[in-house]
């Protein structure tokens, strides 16, 4: 008696998954982007002569940066929450982070800034908020 032995082909099953872009990985560049912007621009105003003092007490330069970095963490949880449970992701997101964006620049505002500080200060929110919600919004339309 010979046994015959024939080649035997593996089959495999794979998941059929949908692979999101990160969100994690694109927000965190994006904010680290415009934490570099947004202290760039506190370094040349306070160069060029902006206080950026209220009651006596300056904002630190680190500060600009970890803000920056707070709003791009929020806008991914944002992001995040919206790509899961938004009927539009996309433009649900975008609509949010234009009001936030808006309210953002409140404080600076009323909290007893020089013109020349409140109007420096809200363009760095601008700035940082340009640089990070265009590359979150364009990871919830793929």
């Amino acid at each position: 008696m010979t046994a015959t032995l024939l080649p035997q082909s593996e089959t495999t099953t794979r998941s059929e998954t949908t692979v999101r872009p990160s969100l994690w990985k694109t927000g965190l560049k994006a904010g680290l982007v415009a934490a570099v912007a947004t202290t760039a621009i506190a370094l040349v105003a306070g160069a060029a002569g902006v206080s950026f003092e209220v009651d006596g007490q300056a904002i630190p330069m680190a500060g600009y940066a970890q803000m920056t970095l707070i709003g791009a963490v929020l806008g991914i949880l944002l992001a995040t929450s919206f790509r899961r449970w938004a009927k539009h992701p996309q433009s649900t997101f975008i609509r949010t982070a234009v009001a936030l964006t808006a309210l953002s620049v409140v404080p600076d505002l009323t909290m007893g800034f020089d013109a020349t500080s409140a109007a420096t200060l809200i363009v760095a929110h601008v700035v940082a908020a340009a640089i990070i919600v265009p590359r979150l919004a364009a990871r919830l339309a793929e």
